[in-house]
């Protein structure tokens, strides 16, 4: 199977996906009690929401349509419910986004210096597939020392959910890892296909039913920004902002940089923290 069939394959799973788990009352549609069998809205209730025919919105579902068109896919996400996230990742499977570069692994050494120069702010460079490629001092100390594990697991997924230091560090686990999970399915429809996250995904999806059930759900997020609270065995409770950056010119990949306020109680348990780094 090539790669524009397994998009359309996973468009229709999609599409199958968030029409089982919206009800006709949301949609502002009467049924009769007892009247349907199964879950959701029907492919035929689908389409005659969105002014389409029956046959194209199945076709298009099964993975039999080559192409829609941007008209079509604006009134399916209406119909829907989709929210801006689960949208792009609707186009980007019709191929309505430009596919990024081929991936590579290699950090331009201005990045580099950017990283050590940001004392204060735990950052690390990612991928598509969310590998650690390169980090600085107080990331190593604030999360995990990147250098000492492995390199085909210094994944920001796998450590999420297989890193006990950094699964311990999240009061709310649940909702950080989820959010790895929508991010990685948001990122894994651009570009090329990657055995690597293939394999990575079906690791975790027959290790961890959390992962499985996460992955299953097609949840999706373009997540670029936010807060997250943190528990750290040295410097004990903080939240710390983030912010993912696109680094321009390099191929998929991206900066996190996680920051706190000047002179708040968190910037200076960051500032406690890099002096620890330094040593």
């Amino acid at each position: 199977m090539n790669e524009r069939s397994e998009s359309r394959e996973e468009l229709g799973k999609f599409l199958q996906t968030r029409r089982r788990a919206l009800q006709p009352e949301q949609v502002g549609l009467v049924v009769s009690r007892g009247s349907r069998r199964v879950p959701g809205l029907r492919r035929e209730e689908v389409a005659q929401l969105a002014s389409i025919s029956a046959d194209y919105y199945t076709r298009l579902e099964q993975g039999r349509l080559p192409s829609a068109s941007e008209a079509t896919l604006t009134a399916i996400a209406n119909v829907l419910g989709l929210d801006s996230d689960e949208e792009r990742y609707l186009r980007r499977l019709a191929g309505k986004t430009k596919s990024q570069s081929i991936r590579d692994d290699r950090v331009h050494p201005l990045t580099r210096r950017l990283l050590d120069n940001l004392a204060d702010s735990p950052a690390v460079v990612l991928d598509r597939k969310m590998d650690v490629l390169a980090w600085n001092a107080l990331a190593a100390e604030f999360l995990v020392d990147f250098a000492e594990i492995g390199q085909a697991q210094r994944n920001w997924v796998h450590l999420t959910f297989r890193d006990d230091r950094i699964r311990t560090m999240y009061p709310d686990w649940p909702s950080a890892a989820r959010s790895c999970v929508a991010f990685l399915r948001m990122v894994a429809v651009d570009g090329e296909r990657d055995p690597a996250r293939d394999e990575l995904v079906a690791d975790l999806s027959a290790s961890d039913p959390d992962f499985r059930h996460w992955w299953t759900a097609r949840l999706v997020s373009d997540l670029s920004g936010g807060s997250k609270r943190y528990r750290h065995p040295k410097i004990g409770d903080l939240t710390l902002d983030w912010q993912t950056l696109q680094i321009s010119g390099s191929a998929g990949q991206f900066l996190l940089v996680m920051s706190a306020a000047p002179g708040s109680p968190a910037h200076r348990a960051l500032q406690q923290l890099s002096v620890s780094a330094a040593l």
